[in-house]
């Protein structure tokens, strides 16, 4: 009969623990392990480390600059958004098949898009010619961007979760195709805060001919605290409500302010931990500041007659002119400090192609007229950055919401759109010159080498600005959220 009660016999590992020496041999060795994890991680050398990393952000100061993951090799972003999703097949992407192929059926089969059938393939209107002296193809649509081959880091391998123009400007801006998300500008405002202290974080600057479809939803906070909201105005438009009414006297709006900052301090002391409190509270504060800085900002009579002029700020086309206004205004505000400028090229409130590059029944025709606007200043933007020594430490990004096909659209001259394949492409702080990476097929429709998403853009965006992507979080609704969900990595051919 088995007894109830056994004797136990320690182990030899138990053995050596129960002896004194051995119990603190074995404790020094494991907090020495503690202590080594600790230093690892400070240096982002622990191959698994991805807890969770919630910036430290002062209640009275949420835009104080913050220190990043890891060193980083950008300081601020400059996003160049054209809305309507423009063409890659006629822009970057040279595909001589498609040359040879032209007014054929596609091998495979008929295609059925967006829009419907599709007819045959179609080469781009604009002529394709090596650039600068890694000899890049790229279209004769861009001439002036075209010279600055030399500076780009191409990814040709992009790709979508939708074809609609909404949904993708979603997608792009915020990491997801639903609205309530917070937008990359958002993100990383939070992530490091500010430069300057007159100035918002993050500015929005709409195109001349209106906002981008989802409008506001491009530079939301979403559900991150409201003060890292983007700014949105333009040269047209500067920012509201900055005038102070002369029935009052500076001294009277000095004595106002620091009454309503007591007041402020008080109330925000009863409500720790209000992000809605705090942020209010910041935009008043920064609102005064800007009643100075946000009109020297967007004097650009400051500039010389020769920056005007290589910009094309007066320019015979007016909406050219309006929007090489808002390059100079973007630089000048990332000359400031500001950490992320968000520039549109493209409205919707025109219409269907009108006023952006949603080339869908007359592709050459309305190709353009918007391709000058673009062009001319936003390569003086990149030029003036690298003159400046700005380009060192700043990142530029081009990008669409998505591509179109290698076909024309049954019965139109125009491309449809297609989320399988397009092209980005990266300048400045951090990234390879005169580069490519990825490939779509013969005929520019799918991303078959290297097919990279917008997760993976940025993952990368994050990781040149020294954010770790999976661990840049803010918990909500129960669970840590990021910028690329629960998906992305870091795209290391771009780096330099």
């Amino acid at each position: 009969m088995t007894p109830l009660f056994q004797k136990s016999v320690p182990s030899p590992g138990g053995l050596r623990l129960l002896d004194r020496r051995g119990f603190l041999t074995h404790a020094a060795h494991g907090l020495s392990g503690i202590a080594l994890a600790s230093l690892l991680s400070q240096e982002g050398l622990l191959a698994n480390d991805t807890a969770p990393h919630r910036p430290s952000i002062l209640p009275d100061a949420p835009l104080a600059a913050r220190q990043a993951h890891f060193p980083a090799k950008a300081k601020r972003v400059l996003m160049i958004f054209c809305s309507g999703a423009c063409s890659h097949l006629d822009t970057w992407d040279y595909k001589p098949q498609l040359i040879k192929h032209h007014d054929k059926p596609m091998p495979g089969g008929e295609l059925v898009t967006f829009q419907g059938k599709n007819g045959n393939l179609q080469k781009s209107p604009w002529e394709f010619r090596p650039r600068g002296e890694s000899g890049k193809y790229i279209s004769d649509l861009l001439p002036n961007l075209a010279e600055l081959a030399d500076e780009m880091c191409f990814i040709h391998s992009m790709t979508s979760k939708t074809n609609t123009h909404g949904p993708g400007e979603n997608f792009m801006s915020t990491g997801f195709t639903l609205e309530g998300y917070p937008s990359a500008g958002a993100w990383v405002t939070y992530a490091l805060g500010s430069e300057c202290d007159n100035l918002p974080a993050f500015v929005a600057i709409p195109d001349p001919r209106g906002i981008p479809q989802v409008g506001p939803n491009n530079w939301s906070s979403g559900f991150l605290p409201a003060v890292f909201q983007g700014t949105s105005f333009n040269t047209q438009q500067p920012i509201s409500n900055l005038a102070t009414p002369a029935s009052v006297s500076p001294q009277a709006q000095a004595a106002t302010r620091d009454f309503l900052k007591l007041l402020n301090d008080k109330h925000l002391e009863r409500n720790p931990g209000d992000t809605e409190l705090s942020a209010r509270i910041a935009s008043y504060e920064l609102a005064a500041k800007l009643q100075l800085s946000a009109p020297e900002v967007s004097d650009l009579t400051r500039e010389t007659a020769a920056t005007h002029a290589a910009y094309g700020t007066d320019d015979a086309n007016t909406v050219k002119a309006g929007f090489a206004r808002n390059c100079l205004l973007a630089r000048r505000l990332l000359e400031r400090g500001v950490r992320f400028v968000q520039l549109f090229n493209g409205a919707y409130a025109m219409g269907e192609g009108v006023g952006n590059w949603d080339g869908h029944k007359a592709l050459h025709d309305q190709y353009s007229v918007h391709a000058p606007i673009l062009d001319q200043p936003a390569a003086a933007l990149l030029k003036d950055l690298k003159a400046r020594g700005m380009l060192e430490d700043t990142l530029v990004v081009w990008t669409t919401e998505f591509g179109r096909m290698p076909t024309f659209q049954e019965g139109s001259k125009g491309r449809d759109h297609n989320p399988k394949g397009f092209t980005v492409w990266l300048a400045g702080a951090g990234v390879k010159r005169a580069h490519s990476y990825g490939a779509t097929d013969d005929f520019g429709y799918q991303a078959v080498a290297n097919p990279s998403s917008v997760y993976e853009l940025h993952a990368t965006i994050l990781h040149l600005l020294g954010l770790d992507h999976q661990r840049l979080s803010f918990f909500h609704n129960g669970a840590e959220q990021r910028l690329t969900f629960v998906h992305g990595r870091v795209i290391e051919d771009v780096l330099g």
